[in-house]
């Protein structure tokens, strides 16, 4: 055993026990790994454990018959500590009108761990008393431990769902009846866990404190809900076997505080340095981009991933029926919807467009549209704001189809306020998840003689060789008939000795792992104060 591993497992019983465990069944010692990288996603065969958070490790292994499986490993209860725990949680649940108030978690944790003083009582080994007297629970250090884990997880956290929840590698979590919880992992792809609601009652009383957590309680009047847990993640629930035939199912989305930077998105191949060259060029200069694509194609993603590219002294507003978008500029204005049963308190999509443009932003944010706040999107286009969105379409045709049709309704002569389209796809290569964007799409203008929108492609990705070629180089409408005037340029054409220049600055930012958050935010707010004399020498050559 690897001496770091040997250490952890000193320290932590239930890990100790996992291995040997797994090791006695046939497997081979794990390595472990502080922290993933993305040399993993070639790994066929892999078997490594790594942490997510005192005292939870995940072991992603495979396994012949299962192929890569995601294994949970947690301090676990035997049915006489169980049996314990059921009694201490009435107990508590009894205790519960003497606690003293709380308003975080922390603050729960310590009034559970009080409660738990005083309803247990210890024992040096088991045996040396009965099982439970009228007031105290006899428990051994260990068990108390092991209770005490339980207690916050079920009480506090998420449940059985912890593990998942706490692990950052994770896009989606999807439950779909009592079969194995399964997830998305952004290194791994998707994989079967060892997690599983043993029982329908079970399952059922999770999803509807699930609906109170995210404010809108799941019944079967009304069995399908979407809403976001208070960190952010995204959530949709289907409740009873009515609606859905494998029983009540969710799907957990993973909220990211510090969402992947378009460095990053570089380096796992979703964007070329030259398309985000072009989009920097585009947001430094108040041009308005929709990211278009399927479901999970990395949209929002991406959405986030630009906004670095937008000034920091721009003011930013956002309208979202989940908050997902994470911007960094410091006046951001975040507005989201209000659902209720009484229509006049209802706060739509369409309503917060209204109301952020009354505020007079630079840039207005929509995290997704569906409906008739895109109108009101392309009316704030015209109106000289630039606006920034999601849309669900897989090409420019069909997203203008969709614009001009029920039930958003946009007149087809309006859609050249809009600049640029971006169009992202799924791939899977390898047995591994890859996101692509497919094309950018230039808006050039209504055509009355052609009865439609002309538009021009200027990136491509060829799904042969995996790569983005720029197709618009001294041929894009954007960049010489829009950008090239605005800064300035007397020949046009300059614009791509500028576009060049800022490719090489992001290559060189993914090139030497400057990727994290809040460095590469540093660089751009940089920027935005003192030019390209901010950007340190070694990414500039």
């Amino acid at each position: 055993m690897a001496e770091d591993l040997k250490e952890l497992a000193e320290r932590h019983e239930h890990l100790a026990e996992y291995i040997n465990r797994y090791v006695k069944e046939g497997g081979e010692m794990p390595e472990y790994r502080e922290v993933l990288t993305e040399e993993l996603v070639t790994v066929r065969r892999p078997n490594i454990i790594y942490p997510v958070g005192d005292p939870i490790f995940i072991h992603v292994h495979y396994d012949d018959a299962k192929g890569k499986f995601y294994t949970a490993v947690e301090p676990s209860l035997t049915p006489e500590e169980r049996s314990k725990l059921e009694r201490i949680k009435r107990m508590i649940l009894e205790m519960a009108p003497e606690a003293s108030d709380f308003e975080t978690k922390e603050e729960f944790k310590e009034v559970l761990e009080k409660m738990l003083d005083k309803v247990t009582v210890l024992r040096e080994r088991r045996g040396l008393f009965p099982v439970f007297n009228e007031k105290r629970v006899p428990v051994t250090l260990r068990e108390k431990r092991r209770i005490l884990y339980a207690l916050h997880r079920d009480l506090v956290e998420m449940g059985p769902l912890e593990p998942v929840i706490r692990d950052p590698y994770l896009e989606d979590i999807h439950v779909v009846g009592l079969k194995p919880v399964a997830v998305v992992h952004k290194i791994f792809g998707l994989v079967p866990t060892n997690i599983r609601f043993t029982d329908e009652g079970e399952l059922d009383r999770y999803v509807r404190t699930l609906g109170e957590r995210i404010g809108k309680p799941v019944t079967e009047t009304k069995p399908i809900i979407d809403g976001a847990l208070p960190e952010g993640s995204r959530v949709n629930i289907i409740y009873g076997e009515e609606v859905s035939k494998e029983g009540t199912s969710f799907t957990i989305r993973k909220f990211f505080e510090k969402p992947p930077t378009m460095p990053q998105l570089v380096r796992w191949g979703t964007f070329s340095a030259e398309m985000a060259a072009y989009l920097w060029l585009c947001l430094e200069h108040g041009m308005s981009v929709f990211v278009c694509g399927e479901t999970a194609s990395g949209k929002t993603t991406s959405l986030n991933a630009m906004l670095s590219f937008i000034d920091f002294h721009k003011k930013v507003y956002s309208a979202e029926d989940t908050p997902e978008v994470v911007a960094p500029q410091p006046v951001w204005q975040r507005l989201v919807t209000r659902e209720t049963i009484f229509e006049e308190a209802k706060v739509e999509l369409f309503d917060l467009v209204k109301t952020a443009l009354r505020s007079r932003p630079d840039y207005v944010i929509i995290g997704e549209i569906r409906g008739k706040e895109g109108a009101a999107a392309f009316q704030a286009m015209q109106t000289g704001h630039a606006v920034l969105s999601t849309f669900h379409a897989s090409s420019v045709s069909k997203m203008i189809q969709r614009f001009t049709g029920d039930p958003i309704n946009v007149p087809v002569r309006f859609i050249d306020n809009m600049n640029v389209a971006i169009f992202q796809r799924i791939v899977y290569k390898g047995g591994r998840l890859l996101r692509r964007v497919a094309t950018v799409d230039e808006i050039i203008r209504y055509s009355k003689e052609k009865g439609g929108i002309l538009t021009r492609s200027v990136f491509r990705w060829d799904p042969v060789t995996d790569k983005h070629y720029f197709t618009g180089m001294y041929n894009s409408y954007i960049l010489e008939g829009k950008i090239a005037p605005m800064m300035g340029l007397t020949n046009p054409k300059d614009i791509y000795k500028e576009l060049r220049k800022r490719a090489r600055i992001i290559r060189n930012m993914a090139e030497r792992g400057i990727v994290g958050y809040d460095e590469v935010n540093r660089i751009f707010r940089d920027y935005y104060e003192r030019g390209f004399d901010s950007i340190p020498e070694e990414l500039l050559y």
